[in-house]
């Protein structure tokens, strides 16, 4: 079997619960590439935001690195991502799944994220419940559009570990 091959300048995007942050941190630990969490851009410690244009700001200036795996959904700044990444990597699970996700790290410390969640928010869980109608068509159709990048789709958890297994 043919070991697979990635880029330099990989996102990871997928419905928040997906587990996008576990899948980035297993790939960057196969192909030391640096990491680059999303969450942890966005988020303070005391679960407030910075701005838009602070994180515009910080996004440019990590998208221009050379080499970077890239974790977060974010559906406003697909486009921009994709335009700077050359291996997409869609971890593109069920709802129930997804739910799953972000019930059960309610309370747990999370590398990716500088505070801990100690509830389950209405809004998250929403974001869950309409993904597949919201966000999910605009990034295939993106993908649809960037069809020069290497885009590997998973819709479960077994075939994405088992491609991370192989590099």
């Amino acid at each position: 079997m043919e070991k697979p091959s990635i880029g330099n300048r990989i996102i990871v995007l997928g419905c928040p619960g997906s587990g996008k942050s576990t899948f980035a941190r297993a790939l960057a630990a196969r192909t030391e590439l640096p990491l680059i969490h999303l969450d942890s851009v966005w988020w303070r410690a005391d679960g407030s935001h910075i701005s838009r244009d602070e994180f515009d700001r910080a996004l440019a200036e990590l998208l221009a690195g050379e080499k970077w795996i890239m974790d977060g959904d974010y559906s406003r700044i697909y486009e921009v991502r994709l335009r700077a990444a050359d291996t997409v990597i869609f971890l593109d699970y069920p709802e129930d799944v997804c739910m799953a996700g972000i019930v059960g790290r309610v309370g747990e410390e999370r590398p990716d994220m500088p505070w801990t969640e100690s509830t389950l928010d209405p809004e998250l869980v929403a974001m869950v419940k309409n993904y597949a109608r919201d966000n999910r068509p605009v990034l295939l159709d993106l993908l649809r559009r960037y069809a020069d990048r290497q885009v590997l789709v998973f819709t479960d958890r077994t075939r994405a570990d088992r491609w991370l297994s192989e590099l």
